[in-house]
């Protein structure tokens, strides 16, 4: 069969024969390709990009922390959880690498379309079922589907856990997901077809000495409304309004109901304790440089913040708010307290 030269061996054969020095034309090997070929499976195509994987990733991890100290409270145990891996690979990959029977749980991931699989690891199942039946949280020899009871225990563990996920995505979408139903059999949970791509985040746990895995599986077509606001750009801005406004919000709503002490002065002396001690009903105390009718002084806390005067509601002692001070350098008092207002 007559071989082809390439356009770099005929240049080379041209320019030797110019130049005098034509040889045998064996002698021109083909040049070497420097190439680098990246393999790509048009069966499987990527959709996400690492950056999107990484923010993916981030949030979990908020996740893990978060289910971390939820399930430590509840089973009174030590546990960890932490982020092993994010990949994306077909549906079907998944429903083969995971164990029969295993703990299926189906996520209705509301507001978004479709559903997503918790896949908890059978050890970690049946030591948090053993821990909760009052156990030491071994792992059984014997794996089996779970009973009703069982299966109880275990939709309340993952209603906990799915609390936290919606915390954990909570900078990028309200997420309310909702536990849909338990299954034990893989191939019995087909949310989307076989060769669809999802997002697969590993989550490596352990539950005092029992070690496994939770699988949290997100169908691409589940996440796809989002795919733009997992970058992060969105992801670092998000972070830096939600500690401006949110969160300042939820720290306003929460001083709201701290009680602090208010203490209506009415004037300091200096007493040795020995007349103190012999202080009796009707004695009289001398305040320093307060006069009758001067305004008693509030205190929130340890610092003074307005004027008042003396006075009776119906049977209760009270005092009646005349100023507010000029150092009180929160304004939104004044939405709370006007001139005039009683304090009983």
């Amino acid at each position: 069969m007559t071989e082809v030269l390439s356009q770099d061996e005929i240049d080379q054969l041209l320019t030797a024969i110019n130049a005098g020095d034509a040889t045998d034309a064996e002698e021109f090997k083909p040049a070497a390709d420097t190439r680098k070929i990246k393999i790509y499976d048009f069966k499987r195509p990527d959709k996400f990009s690492k950056e999107q994987i990484r923010t993916v990733q981030i949030m979990h991890e908020t996740f893990a922390r978060l289910t971390t100290t939820a399930l430590s409270a509840n089973l009174r145990s030590m546990v960890h959880v932490h982020v092993a891996s994010v990949d994306q690979l077909t549906y079907e990959e998944f429903i083969r690498s995971i164990p029969t029977p295993t703990t299926l749980a189906i996520i209705n991931m509301d507001p978004l379309k479709g559903n997503a699989i918790l896949e908890i690891d059978p050890a970690i199942t049946f030591s948090i079922i053993d821990r909760l039946f009052g156990g030491t949280g071994e792992a059984t020899k014997i794996q089996h589907e779970l009973t009703d009871i069982e299966q109880s225990v275990m939709e309340g563990i993952i209603v906990r856990i799915l609390g936290n996920m919606r915390e954990a995505w909570a900078q990028v979408i309200d997420l309310r997901p909702r536990l849909g139903q338990i299954d034990t059999n893989p191939q019995f949970a087909q949310i989307v077809p076989p060769t669809e791509m999802v997002v697969l985040v590993t989550l490596e746990t352990k539950v005092g000495e029992v070690e496994g895995m939770m699988n949290f599986c997100i169908p691409y077509l589940t996440i796809e409304p989002i795919i733009g606001k997992l970058s992060a750009q969105f992801w670092y801005s998000s972070v830096r309004q939600g500690t401006n406004t949110e969160n300042l919000n939820i720290l306003k709503d929460k001083l709201v109901s701290v009680d602090v002490n208010v203490v209506a002065e009415v004037g300091t002396i200096n007493v040795p304790v020995r007349d103190v001690l012999a202080l009796q009903a009707g004695d009289v105390i001398r305040l320093y440089n307060v006069r009758v009718g001067d305004p008693f002084s509030i205190n929130i806390g340890t610092k003074q913040k307005f004027l008042c005067r003396p006075g009776v509601v119906g049977k209760k002692m009270a005092v009646q708010i005349t100023k507010i001070l000029a150092d009180v350098e929160d304004d939104e008092l004044e939405e709370f307290i006007t001139e005039g207002e009683e304090l009983i």
